[in-house]
């Protein structure tokens, strides 16, 4: 298996999007599943990109969710002014603090590199990026035979993701491919 399908240090809570109020408070774009899970975190991370590459580390001392958007206090941040330099940064969480999935749940750096197939064992390429709808995610794959192929993630199309032996089947809808 190449080397792409790497496990990253952190995972993407959300982006800061600007100061909340006059006391240092800051309003998130949640970019998390399980956006109720924030509350139990006692430090995040913010980063200039999402893989964390320079890090600074925060206690995180009061999160709430309002109008869509997390709400956070971290430690050390009083004030508007102080708030104001986070704007664009990443909230990240480090791997060992992440959300335990349930079974059958995958994170999307797990599923980026795999090989797809269908069930009658045709290969269409390597999974290469997950787009995040609202409805449902889509699968972009890269194959040699059909080119760029966007699969709707549902229960009905995906029918086994075998992490560890780097592959899924899919059920594709009829006229889903692309002609040759």
């Amino acid at each position: 298996m190449p080397d792409e399908r790497s496990t990253p240090a952190y995972l993407v809570l959300g982006k800061i999007l600007r100061p909340h109020g006059v006391r240092g408070e800051i309003r998130m774009h949640v970019m998390t599943d399980y956006p109720e899970r924030l509350s139990e975190l006692e430090q995040v991370y913010l980063s200039k990109d999402e893989a964390g590459t320079h890090v600074k580390a925060y206690d995180l001392e009061h999160v709430r969710l309002h109008q869509g958007y997390a709400l956070l206090t971290l430690g050390g941040i009083e004030d508007r002014d102080e708030a104001e330099p986070l704007r664009q940064l990443f909230v990240l969480i480090d791997l060992e603090n992440a959300v335990p999935l349930e079974e059958g749940e995958f994170y999307l750096y797990e599923l980026i590199g795999i090989e797809v197939y269908t069930v009658d064992d045709e290969h269409l390429g390597r999974l290469v990026d997950v787009i995040e709808t609202g409805a449902n995610d889509v699968y972009v794959v890269e194959g040699e035979s059909y080119g760029e192929v966007l699969i709707p993630a549902t229960d009905e199309v995906i029918v086994k993701t075998d992490i560890d032996a780097g592959r899924m089947t899919v059920q594709l809808p009829e006229g889903l491919l692309p002609p040759r």
